[in-house]
């Protein structure tokens, strides 16, 4: 076995080793029934922890030579599929990442180099395994296959991670890009020795620049999944088991994590629901994680490129936008209008796209975090004016001084009125987390977090100086909710958020009225001794 070439099962069966496996094996009864066929050619982009590096390793394992992976499918459900044991190790398997070999190599390689060395390093591979067949002083790589196969009658399957790596890691090198996409044309298209092409990304390929070279690859994307749309994440079937094995609430599981709508299928994100299930407690955060390229957005969000900055804020309340995806180029320095910028967002994972109404939307509460911490010091056009007040409204909150509390936020409810709509508890969460933004600077900020006997809405947790800024905690109530906010701090003991710790924690309670617009606020300090 070579690093590259039948790497073997190894790194699947750790995915097996790990406390929580979910069977997506049913994957590769899909790529049985088109192995070796015109549509023998995938490419499937999902966002980061997505499970996409996961997938790749099991079609390595099912599909590779020189291990036997029986022993690793046979309780799934694979194993009933009628192809099942016909392909089942039976083909040389050539798995890449595609970035992790470009770390590997050092920085100043040009694109060109680092091609070089790869098939440099997979022609050595194949000549281990098959020391008879080498390739003649004018082979191309391709070339090379090509008599490995003729010799052999073994086909071979590849299994590309990160394939758009080069697009992404070296956005300004056209020529590069270029080399590549010649290359992987050179390589695939029309290949007899071709079983199987199994690429992932985060972006899709139709459309980098105008080159149309991989133009037999069926996208499979977070805007059009099908026919894989149960691969694309967690469903909630497998979450409500995942759920009820682990003792987790799946009410608040899906709230946090779910939202991503595929094809009509409901999925959640895989790591974001494994890390909550692990936990070792009921707690409920999130576990995303910026992205190079959400980096790169900042600017057109910052300017206000295209009017982004007020979109965000429709977004950001909960409303839907319309999105016309198909002129998104995907060479992640074009953009020419806000429907490309958006569209990115949706293959980045943090908006969801409906293809039937074609209009995007902030999947969950996860991301909805996310949003509100990346924004939380740009200006972000019709939402800033919430983050003004913010240290107005935590120096009343210190106080005590309710009727200062109130005020402030009926006026952020007044300004605010085409972004915020306190028709529930969520909406009142999100425009509060705003308007405390001035406290990121002394706590981090924690929603739902077991306390006492149940969750608390919000939690301030002190990152310094506990004695300047206790802990917080805020339950928010609908006037004319069953019992009040404070009443419900106090009788679940919400108060009691930091085991062993002995000092002041601010208890807050608000109550909202949608019809009028009126707040009312209940502060206490108590002490913990």
């Amino acid at each position: 076995m070579g690093t590259c070439l039948n790497p073997g099962n190894g790194k699947f069966q750790e995915s097996l080793n790990s406390p929580i496996y979910v069977d997506k094996t049913g994957l590769i009864g899909y790529t049985n029934s088109i192995l070796s066929s015109k549509k023998k050619y995938i490419c499937v982009s999902r966002p980061r922890r997505f499970g996409k590096t996961m997938a790749a390793e099991m079609l390595t394992a099912y599909y590779g030579r020189g291990c036997d992976s029986h022993a690793q499918f046979e309780r799934f459900k694979l194993s009933e599929n009628p192809d099942y044991e016909t392909h089942i190790n039976k083909y040389n398997v050539i798995q890449v990442s595609v970035s992790g070999y470009m770390k590997s190599c050092p920085s100043d390689c040009s694109v060109k180099e680092v091609l070089d060395r790869l098939y440099s390093k997979l022609t050595t591979e194949i000549e281990e395994e098959y020391p008879g067949i080498v390739p003649g002083k004018d082979d191309t790589f391709p070339d090379y296959l090509d008599k490995v196969y003729n010799k052999t009658d073994i086909r071979f399957v590849f299994v590309i991670d990160e394939w758009d790596a080069v697009f992404r890691d070296r956005k300004e090198d056209k020529a590069g890009q270029k080399e590549y996409l010649d290359r992987l044309e050179a390589l695939f298209k029309d290949r007899e020795y071709i079983a199987l092409v199994y690429m992932t990304g985060i972006l899709p390929i139709k459309k980098y620049g105008t080159h149309s070279a991989l133009n037999m690859f069926t996208e499979i994307s977070m805007t059009n999944a099908s026919p894989l749309q149960e691969y694309m994440g967690f469903t909630e079937d497998e979450v409500m088991d995942l759920c009820e094995k682990h003792g987790k609430p799946y009410g608040k599981i899906k709230k946090w994590y779910d939202g991503y709508k595929v094809n009509g299928l409901s999925i959640y994100n895989p790591n974001s629901v494994i890390c909550s299930m692990l936990s070792g407690e009921v707690r409920f955060k999130g576990y995303w994680t910026d992205t190079e390229t959400y980096d790169a957005l900042k600017i057109y969000i910052d300017t206000n490129t295209y009017g982004v900055q007020d979109i965000l804020g429709d977004l950001l309340h909960n409303k839907s936008v319309k999105v016309d995806t198909s002129k998104f180029t995907n060479d992640m320095t074009t953009f020419e209008s806000y429907h490309d910028v958006l569209t990115l967002l949706i293959h980045l994972g943090y908006l969801t796209y409906d293809k039937k109404t074609k209009k995007a939307k902030i999947p969950n509460y996860e991301i909805r975090e996310q949003f509100v911490d990346t924004i939380g010091g740009m200006g972000l056009g019709n939402v800033d004016r919430a983050f003004k007040s913010s240290k107005e409204l935590l120096a009343a909150t210190y106080a005590g001084d309710c009727r200062k509390v109130e005020s402030i936020l009926e006026k952020i409810h007044e300004e605010e009125t085409s972004i915020i709509q306190y028709n529930n508890e969520n909406s009142l969460a999100f425009v509060i987390r705003i308007a405390y933004n001035a406290a990121k600077d002394f706590y981090s900020i924690k929603a739902e977090v077991p306390a006492g006997k149940g969750f608390a809405d919000l939690t301030f947790f002190p990152i310094a100086d506990i004695a300047a800024h206790p802990p917080m905690v805020i339950e928010l109530k609908a006037e004319g909710a069953e019992g009040g906010a404070m009443k419900q701090i106090l009788e679940k003991n919400y108060g009691n958020v930091l085991p062993g710790y002995h000092g002041d924690v601010i208890l807050v309670g608000i109550h909202y009225n949608d019809f009028t617009k009126a707040h009312t606020c209940e502060i206490r300090r108590d002490t913990k001794d």
